[in-house]
């Protein structure tokens, strides 16, 4: 090999240069995109499931002052509702009481991580999340939870300390893979791991319900799909039931992952569900959630939908895309106080926030909405106006 490294050299003297001059740009760059400082487009992770997943870390538009952070902050009960820094629809909620912090879900892909971990750390106070909840094993809610080389994921940043997530699924991806992993870093590092249907029967070391406050608890509701297999992997969503407890009555708040029809029918069969001043829409806002079998049982006093509203990354067809006119005629007799994150756009990001990042604070049982772009209703935005048929209930 140094005969003919040396014969070359001779031979070809501005070539042996050029090449030796790329090898160690290579492998510069190799290295730097390692180390995060640089992002080359055919070297960023990739899931299974869906799409690339772009490893910039997006900027937080609408972003809250500093003012409205520390309000926040010093509220009873706050519960947040995040952007995930890009065009694609997912799940994350943050709730926060005290200094106790839940977190439910990470999506939408890897990259969301760069949005998801600088919000939690500006809002929570001792660098632990006390509890995070997976509701299901789609990418568009454990991704975050992975990162990317650019982006760290919540299990990365943060010390989890206990982890709870689906019984069954029937995944067998990459990203739920990665998850897996990721998930098992943690439990070697000391955090404990329990499915919801180990909550619900109050197994090994589980609870069904838990403290987060002497006015807040955590309930871990019971569906059917638990334990029975179903063709519909967003029915194996985990349910919880958070109740705040003040002097002279309770406000309630529902959260059912991507639950569907089936499963929200089993939700009520199985629970003495309460009425509900805030639910986190089921699956984004689409036609097959937030039934109205559901909805005459819990009716709620908030809607909040987590999606990139108008977005055609699941169907072409404007009626089916996040959130549905099938969904808003549902809710439309319980509330028109309903906020959705994110909001198509037409410009270099694809995206924009319609309400932004959505947090409801709780004062001695006095709800507030604040939003980091604006705190229009849904119904009275152009997008509303433009792609969607105004229900009675609304006139």
């Amino acid at each position: 090999m140094a005969k003919k490294k040396k014969k070359f050299k001779k031979k070809h003297p501005i070539l042996s240069f050029l090449f030796t001059v790329v090898i160690i740009v290579l492998i510069a760059v190799c290295l730097l995109h390692g180390s995060g400082i640089i992002d080359i487009p055919f070297l960023r992770d990739m899931t299974s499931e869906q799409k690339p997943s772009s490893d910039r870390v997006e900027s937080q538009a609408g972003a809250f002052d500093q003012q409205v952070v520390s309000e926040i902050v010093g509220s009873d009960l706050s519960i947040h509702f995040l952007m995930l820094g890009n065009e694609y629809t997912g799940d994350c909620t943050l709730i926060k009481v005290g200094n106790t912090e839940v977190l439910i879900d990470a999506g939408s892909i890897q990259a969301s991580a760069g949005t998801i971990v600088p919000y939690i750390e500006e809002f929570y106070t001792d660098g632990v999340l006390e509890y995070v909840i997976v509701t299901h094993a789609d990418q568009d809610h454990i991704s975050g939870f992975v990162g990317t080389t650019i982006a760290p994921g919540v299990f990365e940043s943060f010390v989890c300390e206990t982890i709870i997530d689906f019984p069954l699924t029937d995944k067998d991806t990459q990203i739920y893979e990665r998850y897996q992993e990721e998930r098992a870093k943690e439990v070697q590092a000391g955090a404990k791991h329990y499915t919801a249907l180990e909550c619900w029967n109050n197994e090994k070391g589980a609870r069904r319900s838990y403290a987060l406050s002497d006015t807040v608890s955590m309930n871990f509701l019971y569906q059917r799909f638990y334990e029975e297999r179903t063709d519909d992997e967003n029915d194996y969503s985990v349910c919880i039931l958070l109740t705040e407890t003040y002097e002279g009555g309770e406000n309630n708040y529902l959260f059912t992952g991507d639950l569907e029809k089936d499963g929200e029918a089993s939700l009520v069969e199985n629970n003495d569900l309460p009425k509900c001043k805030l639910f986190k829409a089921g699956h984004h806002g689409s036609k097959t959630s937030s039934t109205t079998a559901l909805l005459e049982v819990i009716r709620p006093e908030i809607v909040c939908v987590c999606c990139c509203c108008g977005s055609d990354e699941y169907t072409k067809d404007t009626a089916n895309q996040f959130p549905t006119q099938d969904f808003v005629n549902r809710v439309a007799p319980y509330t028109a106080q309903v906020f959705v994150t994110t909001m198509v756009a037409d410009n270099e990001d694809g995206f924009a926030p319609m309400n932004g990042n959505i947090v409801i604070t709780s004062n001695g049982g006095t709800l507030k909405v604040r939003c980091s772009n604006n705190a229009t209703l849904f119904k009275d935005t152009e997008w509303f106006k433009a792609n969607r048929e105004t229900p009675k209930a609304w006139s």
